[in-house]
């Protein structure tokens, strides 16, 4: 078993004032995909000004919140936020889903696009390697607020979370974070350094994640309010998972000549 290494979720705090770990690590992850973004519009032929990139991850950091927030409201506890409306917009206490996060990153890239002419699988393509690193430093801010741990376990790795009860369980955290994070960005990095067709770096991100998060949920504990939601043994994450698994191979075997 390893020790859970307890941080304070409080990075600084200023009088009435607080700055959290979890906030800072989504504007790590904002600052990095600005960073690389301007870094590979600034590739001679990339058809990309970095001006606009700055528009454009000003945007994404909307899509994402607000995607976020309504999809963890609509797919995770629709039933509670029905009974409690006025605490849909409580952010500041938990409750944000990846694969609506995912959506309302499409509908900005969408609208964006139609802005400086390009389609939405351009713009897909193009900040599909940028998103990786987000998702690396957003899973340590769950390992550091001790949340999302998961099932129990007698391996090695085991910690006992604060939360958690008494029984060691998978830093499923840190495997998202080495995998969603870490290896997807590498794989997407490398294979969008050479020309590929419209829509297929963006279909490998929808691919890989999807893949890589439907593996890691066999370690992670489903949703208390939800449990297992398929067969007995599928969780929401899971299925969530499968239209991004479809649709990122769709993207990237369609024939040539069919539209996506």
């Amino acid at each position: 078993m390893i020790p859970y290494p307890i941080m304070d979720p409080v990075a600084l705090q200023i009088g009435p004032l607080s700055a959290r770990w979890y906030g800072i690590m989504y504007a790590v992850g904002f600052t990095l995909a600005w960073y690389l973004g301007r870094k590979r519009a600034s590739r001679p032929g990339s058809g990309w000004e970095p001006l606009w990139v700055d528009d454009l991850i000003t945007w994404l950091v909307l899509g994402v919140v607000l995607g976020g927030r309504i999809g963890y409201v609509l797919f995770y506890d629709l039933s509670y936020y029905l009974d409690n409306p006025s605490d849909i917009a409580s952010i500041w206490r938990g409750g944000m889903s990846f694969h609506g996060g995912v959506a309302g990153v499409i509908t900005v890239c969408w609208l964006y696009g139609r802005r400086i002419g390009k389609n939405l699988l351009q713009v897909g393509d193009f900040i599909a390697p940028l998103v990786p690193p987000g998702l690396f430093f957003g899973r340590l801010g769950n390992f550091i607020n001790g949340e999302l741990w998961g099932r129990v376990t007698d391996a090695p790795v085991g910690m006992i979370f604060p939360t958690g009860g008494p029984l060691p369980r998978h830093p499923s955290q840190l495997y998202e974070a080495g995998l969603e994070g870490l290896a997807l960005f590498v794989i997407l990095w490398l294979y969008s350094a050479k020309p590929r067709r419209s829509g297929a770096v963006g279909g490998l991100f929808l691919l890989g994640y999807g893949a890589f998060r439907f593996f890691v949920e066999f370690y992670r504990q489903p949703d208390a309010q939800l449990g297992f939601v398929a067969m007995g043994w599928m969780s929401m994450g899971q299925i969530l998972c499968l239209p991004m698994i479809g649709l990122g191979l769709f993207l990237m075997l369609r024939p040539t000549g069919v539209k996506a």
